[in-house]
């Protein structure tokens, strides 16, 4: 057992049971995975009906964990960018059934010339990782892993099963984005979202901010990943398969919207509740339900190549089918990232909610903290 910090935020008596959720995490977390600092927020409608965040955004505690407070949530940015992407859907700048060879020829070689829009997004590229030996600095050199993954042979027959795409599904989509918009994804999404509808989410932290991010402590085991094989070497363990060899300031700074989103839970909450609320943000919409539709259905389903699961993949989006980690409706759709943090929305109740901490657990997908504040959550709806 440990001290409780104090709880700040918004929580009306309705929800008291979320509060106690919260509060349990702390003191008496599943697996002894009592938190250090956390925030859970909740949208509902795309009003915020609860926002809780409580402990030291430093690992010493001498520093609280404010409403300011940013948190990397390395892939639950995943999700915000599959809502980049279906923009440019919604713009007519992309559609998901169009070749990313269309747009990209460069990545039409070695048989990915007829790989689609959709299939990329679901991890159906086969490109989880590097398929020889690089150092980990190549992810700072965006055009060298650019150039590298479009002569790249799939490490399977693209379009035939999934395989989650940890990093490289980030400079993928990102490349697709610019090609189309013209701009960089953290570019679009700081202009389009960020500054007019005041969100605190950023894929590229400039080094003005990076005094209000909370130290992370790492999880004290490796995620079970199943039996290892050549693909899941290549997305996971492979010495090249993550960013390495600089230090935190660059990597907060560069552009990778598979892994390095730095924002609040808060606000991913509130950019969840687009899919939510039927393409609104703040009562304007930014998606067409048409798109929306495209962007959250079905795209495969089946057992994952790289993670141990049997996975219902959208374009960008985990869907909730088989796994209920984001509540017990299976058309929801989230992600969930590295350590424990998670966003999602679920269209049958109107509800969005993000997950941040700073405690990392090794659990791929549904952190059990998590859980316990999801669950929470819909017993009081």
């Amino acid at each position: 057992m440990t001290d409780l910090p104090e709880i700040h935020g918004l929580c009306p008596a309705r929800f008291g049971a979320v509060k106690d959720a919260f509060a349990a995490n702390f003191v008496d977390a599943p697996e002894g995975l009592n938190e250090l600092a956390a925030r859970f927020s909740v949208t509902i409608d795309g009003e915020v009906a609860v926002d809780l965040w409580a402990g030291s955004a430093d690992v010493a505690g001498r520093t609280p964990f404010t409403e300011k407070t940013l948190v990397p949530v390395f892939s639950t940015g995943k999700a915000v960018m599959a809502l980049m992407i279906a923009r440019c859907v919604d713009k007519g700048l992309l559609s998901y059934e169009d070749r990313v060879a269309d747009h990209w020829p460069a990545f039409g070689s070695a048989g990915k010339d007829h790989l689609t829009v959709g299939q990329l997004m679901s991890h159906q590229s086969g490109l989880p990782g590097f398929d020889g030996g690089v150092e980990p600095e190549i992810w700072f050199d965006r055009q060298a892993v650019l150039d590298r993954l479009a002569a790249q042979t799939p490490l399977w027959e693209p379009g035939t099963a999934s395989g989650y795409h940890p990093i490289t599904i980030g400079y993928l989509a990102g490349e697709l984005f610019r090609l189309v918009d013209g701009r960089s994804m953290g570019t679009a999404l700081r202009e389009d979202f960020a500054q007019p509808f005041d969100l605190d989410l950023w894929i590229g932290l400039p080094e003005s901010e990076h005094g209000r991010v909370a130290q992370l402590r790492k999880p004290a085991a490796a995620p079970d990943l199943g039996p290892i094989d050549p693909i899941k070497k290549a997305a996971f363990l492979d010495r090249g398969s993550a960013p390495g060899g600089r230090g935190s300031t660059e990597w907060r700074m560069a552009e990778i919207p598979s892994a390095n989103l730095h924002g609040t839970a808060k606000d991913l909450a509130r950019m969840m509740s687009i899919v939510a609320t039927s393409g609104a943000l703040d009562n304007l919409l930014v998606l067409s339900e048409r798109t929306l539709a495209a962007a959250t259905r079905e795209r495969i389903h089946g057992q994952d190549k790289v993670l141990p699961y049997v996975m219902s993949w959208a374009a960008g989006f985990t869907r909730n089918t088989g796994l209920n980690v984001f509540g017990p409706n299976p058309e929801a759709v989230g992600h969930c990232g590295w350590g424990g943090s998670m966003a999602f929305a679920d269209p049958a109740t109107g509800v969005s909610a993000a997950y941040v901490m700073t405690r990392q657990s090794p659990h791929l997908i549904g952190d059990p903290r998590a859980l316990r504040l999801v669950e929470a959550l819909y017993a009081a709806l």
